[in-house]
């Protein structure tokens, strides 16, 4: 197994450790839905995943996660959005 392949696999392995990680923690009431660390946890695992599944050409495993992602990063907005401001000095 070369360099390249052995990357991609532990990339992969790493999304999914990030995925199931934050369903575990959300299911056990330790973070919310709507923090920052849960989609945080969404995107980056997302991203592994992305690219574990285009490398290893399994475009719809790769789509969804798209599709995840997106999702993650428009919850990400929402959350910026509602943050309150900063005090100016």
């Amino acid at each position: 197994m070369d360099w390249m392949k052995i990357a991609v696999e532990v990339i992969g392995w790493s999304g999914a450790l990030m995925l199931l990680g934050g369903y575990g923690l959300l299911t056990a009431g330790k973070i919310a839905a709507n923090s920052r660390m849960y989609q945080g946890l969404n995107v980056i695992g997302a991203l592994c995943f992305i690219i574990n599944s285009g490398y290893n050409g399994a475009i719809p495993s790769a789509t969804v996660n798209v599709i995840w992602m997106a999702i993650g990063l428009a919850s990400f907005w929402q959350l910026a959005k509602h943050l309150p401001e900063s005090p100016r000095p």
